[in-house]
């Protein structure tokens, strides 16, 4: 794991820097979330609307709107595919999951990728994003904090 102002880098991860989502592949799924500068610049969730279970949602598109206290946008899919699971449930018990956990239970969508070969190369492993994200992080002065109980 690489840590840089705060800022944590999980090294199993891949992530797609332009749009802050991290992509975890496992069992021909894509669990994504939103990435630790991301979340920290969002600041305290106050709401997440989902996009529903069978969807089909193209690279780029909004999985799920978030709203914090600072912002309303989209979480945008970082590879093209359908949805399989959303992580309702548990934002439903706590709002601030991705505040406290961004890339273990904080994970918002779960998307079966139908265009995975052709997409592959937008993600970064995390020695690469590491790279990019330190010159993102000094540029937008980011010092990550994670919300405590």
């Amino acid at each position: 794991m690489q840590v840089y102002r705060g800022c944590v880098f999980p090294e199993d991860l891949l992530f797609d820097v332009a749009q802050d989502v991290w992509v975890r592949l496992e069992d021909g799924l894509a669990v994504c979330g939103m990435t630790d500068p991301a979340q920290t610049r969002c600041g305290k969730f106050v709401a997440v609307q989902f996009r529903a279970i069978g969807k089909i949602v193209g690279r780029g598109k909004a999985l799920a709107t978030i709203e914090s206290a600072k912002w309303v946008g989209a979480f945008p899919a970082p590879l093209t595919g359908e949805i399989v699971a959303t992580n309702e449930a548990t934002y439903k018990r706590d709002i601030l999951m991705a505040n406290r956990e961004p890339y273990d239970a904080g994970w918002l969508v779960k998307v079966r990728p139908t265009n995975l070969d052709a997409e592959r190369g937008f993600l970064l492993d995390a020695a690469s994003a590491f790279v990019e994200y330190q010159k993102k992080i000094e540029e937008l002065k980011i010092n990550c904090m994670r919300c405590m109980d």
